[in-house]
């Protein structure tokens, strides 16, 4: 959908989704290399750690791993911006704290670009939830959509 938009409005940006549902920052280190020599990418988003947090991996090692993947991507000469993510406070809210604050130090310590999280609104609006909980509905996508757009053009003026 958001390729589909950027095609509708002539604008000259390529997207290329990596993404691998239930994927954790450990899997995608296996996978970056690869993707950065296939792809050559002028620019990387990582959207990455909401499995690693729902299934309460240490936060230390979700920000060696979101270093690693920024770093390899810098190496491969892209600019990379970082979501920021929250999970479900089920884990305690120290954990919850610990998980989303790393975000905004693995950027500060990489200078990557700190993207905020596209779920904040959708999350607390039950009609755009799966019955999960967890993950948005087919009525999110417009919304998921326009905000990205949105975003990325921000970072892009960066």
């Amino acid at each position: 959908m958001l390729q589909n938009e950027y095609d509708a409005q002539n604008k000259q940006i390529t997207l290329i989704n990596t993404a691998i549902s239930g994927q954790t920052t450990d899997n995608a280190i296996l996978k970056i290399d690869a993707w950065l020599e296939a792809h050559q990418p002028s620019h990387v988003l990582i959207e990455l750690g909401g499995n690693d947090g729902i299934r309460g991996f240490p936060v230390s090692i979700l920000q060696k791993h979101l270093t690693e993947l920024i770093t390899k991507s810098q190496a491969a000469g892209a600019k990379v911006a970082v979501m920021a993510i929250q999970i479900p406070p089920n884990l305690g809210p120290r954990y919850s704290k610990m998980f989303a604050d790393s975000y905004g130090k693995v950027t500060n310590e990489t200078n990557s670009y700190l993207m905020p999280y596209f779920m904040l609104d959708i999350a607390i609006e039950p009609s755009l939830m799966q019955d999960d909980n967890l993950h948005p509905n087919a009525k999110a996508q417009l919304i998921i959509r326009d905000f990205m757009s949105l975003e990325i053009d921000k970072w892009l003026q960066q």
